[in-house]
């Protein structure tokens, strides 16, 4: 491979990246990876909302409401423990083959499973296969998920100008809380419903309804350029080297990056997991309607975007670490003043506890795709910043069922209900949020690397 080759690989990378950053190229691939992040967040906390709600009653018929409640959030967490297998599976596929038909594969697996869990048979109907159903479909979910991220936000970061790569990958991290937004708003329209028929047939029309977001999702993404950093890097190899399977390159060459990155998402994956889910629990238990609940979650879910956005540009300028750490130290303050005003029993004091923690979570979340991205070379960035994100999911993931379990052991600690019961929960959160301080402060700063550069960041 010649030195003359290689320059012109990597002119062909910034020229075509310099012509999008203006573009309608380079605005499609912002869409497409907003777009795709919110249709598969919307079907993946669509089902967190769902097993906080309804799935209890209605795939666990017959056990005790915080049993059920249990099992519920165990089949959501185990979406969260197939995402580093969807990771492992799509990062391959896009570190080899391109970013975009890794993307398009996912999107659509998300649909087929989201749209099935609308027309399963619940345990009143098929018995014990009902809940066995249910976690098969979940584990595709996790898959697909799993597979989507990392490739949502490296389309993103790889198109964008150095000085707005924080900024341009956010909008993969914006999409979750849109997702979630179209998805909670749906969720409560029907459960305006008589309690009858939203347990007979109203919760599932929120399902069926992801068919018709993939299918945009899909026309957007069809549309969109393959990566040129991506490409210039498939090129340079196509001069002779032969690739290894790209889950081994992490592992043995980028094993300091891949812990710092796992561990680096956790307090923003904890906050966020907490917030789609047990808060909901929460909330209603303190005497709040599940409807003005979800509307108070939906309203501060456009805070949480807003939030991403501010937070992923201001570490353009002030750098990935600063921001994350400062993310982290505000969301430990905040912990205890949320859980007061999620437990108070005032729908004035869920709003704004759901707002106070989608802004804090923000500012951790906002930073978070362009610091994995940037910790990993071209050639195994898809496969290590996915894996490494959704290992840190796993802890997130199991959040729900983390929190209900401290719940009813911290019940047991004070002599009167009202939000002190949850004081077990706020340690969990403020936990979350000092790993991810550690993990920051003894990684490296990624905001001026070079993409095109070395393909490590010792």
């Amino acid at each position: 491979m010649s030195n003359d080759a290689d320059a012109a690989g990597l002119t062909a990378s910034v020229d075509q990246r310099d012509d999008r950053e203006t573009g309608k190229g380079y605005r499609r691939v912002l869409l497409s990876s907003f777009l795709g992040t919110s249709v598969e967040y919307y079907d993946f906390l669509l089902y967190g909302t769902a097993a906080s709600l309804v799935f209890g009653p209605l795939f666990f018929k017959g056990q005790g409401q915080a049993i059920a409640l249990l099992l519920s959030f165990a089949t959501f967490a185990v979406g969260y423990i197939a995402r580093p297998l969807g990771g492992i599976i799509f990062g391959t596929i896009g570190d080899r083959l391109g970013r975009k038909a890794s993307l398009f594969t996912t999107m659509l697996m998300m649909g087929i499973a989201s749209t099935a869990i609308g027309v399963l048979p619940t345990s009143s109907q098929v018995g014990a296969i009902a809940p066995i159903l249910l976690v098969i479909v979940r584990v595709i979910q996790g898959i697909a998920v799993g597979g989507e991220w990392g490739g949502a936000a490296l389309m993103a970061l790889e198109h964008s100008p150095d000085r707005k790569r924080g900024f341009g990958a956010s909008f993969a991290n914006m999409g979750g809380p849109a997702g979630g937004f179209v998805a909670t708003i749906m969720f409560a329209l029907f459960s305006a419903l008589p309690r009858e028929q939203f347990l007979s047939w109203g919760w599932r029309i929120p399902f069926l309804f992801s068919a018709v977001l993939v299918a945009v999702g899909l026309f957007v993404r069809l549309k969109i350029a393959e990566s040129p950093v991506f490409v210039a890097a498939k090129k340079r190899t196509a001069t002779g080297e032969k690739p290894r399977p790209a889950i081994l390159v992490v592992i043995s060459r980028y094993p300091r990056q891949l812990a710092l990155a796992a561990t680096a998402v956790i307090g923003a994956l904890v906050f966020q997991t907490f917030f789609s889910s047990f808060a909901l629990t929460m909330s209603t238990n303190g005497g709040v309607s599940s409807s003005a609940v979800l509307y108070c979650k939906a309203g501060s879910q456009v805070v949480n975007l807003i939030s991403i956005g501010y937070f992923a540009h201001f570490s353009d300028r002030l750098g990935r670490k600063r921001v994350l750490m400062g993310g982290a130290c505000a969301s430990i303050l905040a912990a205890y003043p949320i859980l007061m005003l999620m437990g108070s029993g005032s729908v004035v004091g869920v709003l704004l506890g759901y707002t106070l923690g989608n802004v804090v979570q923000g500012a951790m979340y906002g930073p978070l795709a362009a610091y994995i991205s940037e910790l990993f070379g071209t050639g195994a960035r898809y496969t290590g910043a996915g894996v490494s994100y959704q290992l840190g999911a796993i802890i997130g993931g199991f959040t729900p069922f983390i929190a209900t379990s401290l719940w009813e052991l911290g019940q047991h600690h004070v002599s009167s209900a009202g939000w002190s019961q949850y004081w077990l929960i706020g340690l969990f959160l403020i936990l979350g949020c000092v790993v991810t301080i550690v993990s920051v402060s003894v990684g490296k700063e990624t905001r001026n690397r070079k993409l095109d550069q070395a393909e490590s960041l010792a």
